[in-house]
């Protein structure tokens, strides 16, 4: 590599996170080979249509789609100003005969725009099927822990027990609201079609002498051979940009659950109950040898934190349009959109890694859940001593005190939580150790837990996956750095 590429600014996204397969799509060669294929449909459809039109200059179009001269075209910018220009003066000189009919009637957005929302379909059902991965290896990961026991948090202070794999399913929860959202973007995108500079038509109306019939079919031959149901019904000269808008909240949305389950990960592997991968090599830390820092989820944390930041431009974009078009929309959807789906695309493979990595410590969960549990029973125990003709007022008052002392042993002396011993050693009780054990039985305090991640797993998420036959194997996923 030339050492000139190492004095101009590295885009990290590109360098160190994002996949090959996400960037290509937003690449110069993806996007301006898909120019050349929609100048091919407008020739092909005005030719059906009766436009003098041949084949051979339609032969010849469609052998230069691919090889395309950038730096010709470049050269053509600096002349014209004009990016559209640049690259139909580029594709006229390797198609001689093609030339006088390349971009007939069209608008510089009939190529940009069109383009842009091809990127986004393509780009989305990536995405898609990125999702429908992570989903996967978290629902293995739940059905393998659906009964291990947990304490369960609020406000990240113990409360109610639940189970490993219960917790798992509020992550696939949300995983699956948003990939029922991106799957309605898909499937209700539509093609900007072939609309002429104010989106009246004028242009191709005169290319067909009146013939409004024409016309109308001009622009759904176009859309459909461009792999598209349906078009915009009306536009100016540009697709509305709330479109933009629409997919930068879903992929917002997408970074939003992957915000929550990385922090979770993050809280879990502090506590040494849940720990993400840790390669043989990896260093967690240069100065302390020891640490095993959870630095794929706090990366995906940090990804996700700026699609959610980059969210607003989209949206203050498609508010400042005026009236037809401004070109005010074109740098920022240059920057915005690519990157927003380039650091989804990397957010998602660090969940696919993360999630069918993911390291459970039982023993240090059953640890914590025996320091809180006795608080936690203390109603079932009060219950179980009123059935045996205990006073339920006095019992309460001498289970407040010896819970109170119990506490304070934990938290001023550093000691196990002696509460479940303490009540033992109460006559007022009338129960043994080993009684008060089996009325302590973890597995009784996790409520339907089990029950629900099976139920959940078999009717909301297996119809998912068996939609998906072609999901991404995270064994597959490579971390770049």
């Amino acid at each position: 590599m030339c050492s000139e590429h190492f004095e101009e600014y590295q885009n990290p996204l590109l360098e160190r996170y994002a996949s090959h397969e996400i960037s290509y799509i937003f690449s110069p060669q993806y996007k301006f080979s898909t120019w050349r294929k929609l100048w091919v449909a407008l020739a092909e459809s005005q030719k059906d249509l009766g436009l003098p039109i041949s084949d051979e200059q339609i032969a010849e179009m469609k052998t230069h789609v691919n090889d395309i001269d950038f730096e010709k075209a470049k050269a053509f910018e600096r002349q014209t100003r004009h990016d559209v220009m640049a690259h139909v003066y580029t594709y006229g000189e390797c198609c001689p005969k093609a030339k006088p009919i390349i971009h007939l009637g069209a608008t510089s957005a009939y190529v940009g725009d069109n383009t842009d929302l091809i990127q986004m379909r393509e780009g989305a059902r990536l995405l898609l099927s990125r999702i429908a991965g992570v989903i996967k290896v978290l629902a293995d990961f739940a059905k393998t822990n659906a009964s291990r026991a947990t304490l369960g948090f609020t406000h990240f202070q113990a409360a109610q027990l639940t189970t490993v794999g219960k917790r798992a399913t509020l992550w696939i929860n949300e995983l699956l609201m948003d990939f029922e959202a991106l799957e309605s973007f898909i499937n209700n995108i539509p093609f900007r079609g072939v609309k002429g500079t104010t989106g009246t038509q004028a242009s191709f109306l005169s290319l067909f002498e009146g013939d409004h019939a024409k016309v109308r079919e001009l622009d759904k031959k176009v859309t459909v051979s461009m792999g598209f149901q349906k078009c915009v019904p009306v536009c100016g000269q540009t697709y509305s940009r709330k479109i933009d808008a629409q997919i930068a909240a879903v992929l917002s949305g997408i970074a939003q659950t992957l915000h929550k389950i990385a922090n979770d990960i993050r809280l879990l592997q502090h506590l040494k109950e849940v720990e993400e991968p840790f390669e043989k090599g990896q260093i967690g830390s240069s100065a302390m040898a020891y640490k095993r820092n959870p630095m794929r989820s706090e990366r995906m944390t940090s990804l996700c934190r700026y699609i959610i930041s980059l969210c607003q431009s989209p949206a203050m974009t498609a508010a400042e349009q005026w009236f037809e078009r401004t070109l005010d929309d074109s740098a920022n959807k240059r920057l915005s959109i690519p990157e927003m789906f380039l650091a989804a695309d990397a957010s998602l493979l660090l969940a696919l890694n993360i999630g069918d990595g993911l390291v459970v410590y039982p023993q240090v969960i059953m640890r914590h859940i025996q320091e809180e549990l006795p608080f936690m029973a203390t109603e079932t125990i009060l219950m179980a001593c009123v059935k045996r003709g205990g006073d339920r007022q006095e019992l309460h008052e001498q289970i407040r005190k010896h819970s109170m002392n119990a506490a304070k042993v934990v938290k001023e002396e550093g000691k196990p939580n002696d509460l479940l011993k303490r009540i033992a050693e109460d006559p007022i009780f009338s129960l043994t150790e080993a009684e008060l054990e089996k009325i302590v039985n973890v597995d009784d305090f996790t409520g339907r837990a089990p029950q629900q991640v099976v139920e959940f797993l078999e009717e909301y998420v297996n119809p998912v996956l068996l939609k998906m036959n072609s999901i991404t194997a995270a064994d597959q996923v490579e971390l770049h750095v």
